[in-house]
């Protein structure tokens, strides 16, 4: 599969490889097919024996606002995310889906190269979880971090041990349990990233840790890779490939209550932007 909205360049000499996500007229969101083309890209950079360091970029000067959100749901088969005839996907389909999407994350968990996350603009939804999981992450202080879809998907996005690995709980909870986005700078104290840097610095820095991972060893590397991946298997990611797409698929089959924001409902009646706008008035709240 060739999607001309991912990039790969390979500099052989130095043995770093880099993916950029090329879709700026939607942030640099996602859909599937985008997605399986990171995925198959990441397979087949893992075979290289020359490629040491994978740097994640996104063009335009914005990592990635993760999955489009114009095509929320759609992946469970049903137009605008409703099944056919009005009847619900089944348990079965959404698990099997969810299970397809997050070997992606876990995949990139536990990758044997150096990933390095050239974070700049927006992180958001699976952006941010790209970030977390790079073994390097260089982030600008006015990257804009967070997971706002669980304001109409519901909390239980994304990959949870993730989350509560590498925020730690108390952020972890935050940013999951009232969608807030917060900027780079807010968590450069907590170590959470390897650097946030000034916003202009971002591409040079994440390209100069490519560079110092690059003289590594290849062997070296991907033997500390493996033993990195069984030590966080044991300690935090236990049963993640199992976890994360059960909370997901029942976490997000959602009843909506009246006075509930319904991004579903508003988007067929408004179109996403309508969408988009009716969400953020109706989780303003401002502070006393």
């Amino acid at each position: 599969m060739t999607d001309d909205r991912v990039h790969l360049d390979i500099d052989a000499a130095n043995g770093i490889a880099r993916i950029t996500i090329d879709n700026p007229e939607r942030k640099n969101a996602y859909d599937p097919p985008m997605r399986q083309r990171m995925h198959e890209l990441l397979d087949e950079l893992a075979d290289d024996d020359l490629v040491k360091v994978v740097v994640l970029r996104g063009s335009g000067g914005v990592f990635s606002t993760g999955a489009d959100m114009n095509n929320a749901y759609n992946w469970y088969g049903g137009k605008n995310g409703a099944p056919t005839k009005s009847k619900r996907p089944s348990q079965r389909t959404r698990l099997l889906t969810d299970r397809r999407i997050f070997e992606f994350y876990q995949a990139l968990i536990a990758y044997p190269k150096v990933t390095v996350a050239e974070v700049s603009g927006y992180a958001l939804g699976g952006g941010l979880e790209m970030a977390l999981a790079a073994d390097i992450a260089v982030v600008g202080s006015d990257a804009v971090l967070g997971m706002p879809a669980t304001r109409f998907l519901g909390p239980a996005l994304g990959s949870l041990q993730l989350f509560f690995h590498r925020l730690g709980p108390v952020l972890a909870r935050r940013l999951l349990l009232t969608g807030d986005s917060i900027q780079g700078a807010e968590v450069a104290h907590l170590g959470v990233f390897t650097e946030v840097v000034e916003p202009d610095q971002v591409e040079a820095r994440a390209a100069w840790w490519a560079h110092k991972a690059s003289r590594m060893p290849a062997d070296g590397i991907v033997m500390a890779k493996q033993a990195f991946a069984l030590v966080e298997s044991l300690t935090a990611y236990a049963g993640e490939q199992h976890i994360s797409p059960l909370v997901h698929t029942w976490g997000t089959n959602l009843q909506f209550a009246e006075g509930e924001f319904n991004f579903v409902k508003a988007r067929a009646e408004h179109g996403a932007r309508g969408a988009f706008e009716r969400r953020d008035a109706h989780f303003n709240v401002p502070e006393p």
